[in-house]
């Protein structure tokens, strides 16, 4: 059955893959995201590719008072996909308020307010799947990126009360944790290949959570295993560490 499957943040590579997915599955999609114009060109290669429709809408993930009429005026998507994320620099954003802003504003505040009007409207309807993209990095607060981790720790926990409130309401709410992935944003990092994923990689896990009705997905199994030992070490002891 075709849905409708709106997803916001529709620059990055992850959201691509998403789209790409979800496109190849037969669905109709709408990708939003800031100066949404370039995506003309990938929006048609999408639609000549499978065959299927791709709308565009302009999004501002930071411009938050908007949020609420950016929901109310789509038409109301069976599945809302949020990718947005700024991974931002630790040392330069603790000297920078503004910089610390954008990144908690991009990675928690932003899209915990525009999900928040997406499930009032699903919750109304009785029906409708919210994906969250969130991070390993939200599992326990690290000294090399707190400010995007903490904000990643934020939305994740939106992202589990939020599943629980709307779980007798026929909403589901899927938390994804990618893990390293091989995008425009990490290009700079040199990333472990064995824990790296590719974004298509992701696109296709997301799918599949939507399809089987998951909760939280760890799209490499390792990072449930990595996270689970990092959460455990002792502060005494993580506190000395440099990770």
């Amino acid at each position: 059955m075709t849905q409708k499957v709106t997803i916001l943040g529709a620059r990055s590579d992850i959201a691509m893959a998403c789209a790409h997915a979800f496109g190849q599955a037969g669905h109709a999609l709408t990708l939003a995201a800031r100066d949404v114009g370039t995506l003309g060109d990938a929006a048609r290669d999408l639609e000549i590719r499978y065959g299927g429709t791709v709308a565009l809408r302009e999004f501002d993930a930071l411009a938050i008072d908007d949020h609420a009429a950016f929901a109310a005026d789509d038409v109301l998507p069976d599945v809302v996909i949020c990718a947005v994320g700024l991974l931002g620099d630790q040392k330069a954003d603790e000297a920078d308020s503004a910089a610390t802003r954008d990144v908690l504003r991009a990675n928690f505040e932003g899209p915990a307010i525009l999900l928040n009007a997406y499930a009032a409207l699903m919750e109304a309807r009785g029906s409708g799947t919210i994906v969250g993209i969130s991070s390993v990095a939200g599992d326990r607060g690290r000294a090399t990126n707190y400010i995007y981790g903490s904000a990643k720790a934020g939305f994740t926990a939106f992202l589990s009360g939020l599943r629980n409130r709307l779980a007798r309401k026929g909403v589901h709410v899927v938390t994804v944790k990618p893990g390293f992935v091989a995008t425009r944003m990490t290009q700079h990092l040199d990333l472990p290949g064995a824990l790296t994923a590719e974004p298509a990689e992701v696109g296709h896990a997301v799918l599949k959570a939507v399809v089987k009705g998951r909760d939280v997905i760890y799209v490499r199994a390792v990072w449930r295993i990595i996270m689970g030992l990092i959460r455990n070490i002792p502060e005494r002891v993580f506190k000395k560490l440099s990770i």
